[in-house]
């Protein structure tokens, strides 16, 4: 059986309420899917593979550069592309479901691949696009994601 991948896209600069938000979300998604996956950069990113780790989940970080180094320190693998923002259709294509946080131009080009390709999306305080799902709560998100993935 091939491992649950779920990719967490969000801004690489955030407020403290959104990485709290993120912190949070690692925290549970470790419970539902086995490999988590980001830009591997900081913000949102280092937010939700943090709590991923604190539950001993395995995190791959996708990044935009070809220096391992960029890549923040709760990512387990970095793949260094040296694709610039093109990597981020690497970052869902690589995910059974995404999961959008807060962000800026370059998580909402993330969420119009994932409607492109298919691929089931949650935003949980991101961007309003028709065709993702909706989430009020990281339990939400939690329950949705289970619905789509089936429980691990």
């Amino acid at each position: 059986m091939r491992k649950k991948i779920v990719s967490v896209i969000g801004g690489r600069h955030c407020n403290a309420e959104v990485e709290q938000l993120a912190h949070s979300l690692g925290l549970k998604l470790a419970k539902v899917v086995d490999i988590l996956i980001s830009g591997g950069l900081q913000g949102t990113m280092k937010a939700v593979c943090s709590g991923f780790k604190v539950k001993g989940g395995l995190t791959i970080g996708i990044i935009p550069s070809y220096d391992k180094k960029d890549a923040n320190e709760f990512v387990d693998i970095v793949i260094p592309t040296g694709l610039g923002l093109a990597r981020n259709v690497l970052v869902v294509k690589a995910a059974d479901l995404v999961i959008a946080l807060p962000g800026e131009a370059g998580t909402l080009s993330e969420i119009a691949y994932c409607l492109q390709f298919g691929i089931p999306i949650i935003s949980l305080g991101s961007w309003d696009v028709r065709g993702v799902i909706k989430a009020n709560t990281v339990d939400d998100v939690i329950t949705q994601a289970k619905k789509i993935l089936g429980e691990k």
